[in-house]
């Protein structure tokens, strides 16, 4: 369960953050799932996509005042393996299409694992691999159990 402040950033978020939301929850421009206002150590981030190790922040009008902290909070989240790519509240209610297209360009630039394709046989007792070059080649097919 969310600590009560997570939620409530979640139920109120800015008019930008909603707009970017909408984008990113659609899944128009990635098939990759974002999570907003998520909790990363002692940090709260806009959006991030886990799989992608990708982390999107939203400045308003105030970041101005919070530029050495946010440094120091970039810098911690880029020694966790995550990337932190920021854009300002007014680009996004502007170009919110530009925004997804370089989020999609960033995704692109590094994405996430694809998970193996070996699966454990069913007894749990090895990997069955099976082998086929050519539909000719019936005697082609190996199992290891």
């Amino acid at each position: 369960m969310a600590a009560p402040h997570v939620t409530f950033l979640r139920q109120n978020l800015t008019p930008a953050e909603q707009r970017l939301w909408q984008q990113l929850r659609a899944r128009r421009s990635t098939p990759l799932r974002f999570r907003r206002q998520y909790p990363i150590g002692n940090y709260i981030v806009d959006f991030v996509c886990l799989a992608a190790r990708l982390i999107v922040e939203l400045d308003g009008e105030t970041h101005n005042h919070t530029i050495a902290a946010d440094e120091r909070r970039t810098r911690w989240l880029e020694r966790q393996g995550f990337r932190v790519i920021r854009f300002m509240n007014s680009d996004v209610m502007r170009y919110t299409e530009g925004v997804v297209q370089m989020i999609q360009s960033e995704l692109l630039k590094h994405p996430p694992p694809t998970p193996s394709r070996s699966k454990a046989s069913p007894s749990g007792k090895g990997v069955k691999k099976v082998r086929t070059h050519s539909p000719l080649l019936l005697g082609d097919r190996e199992e290891k159990k």
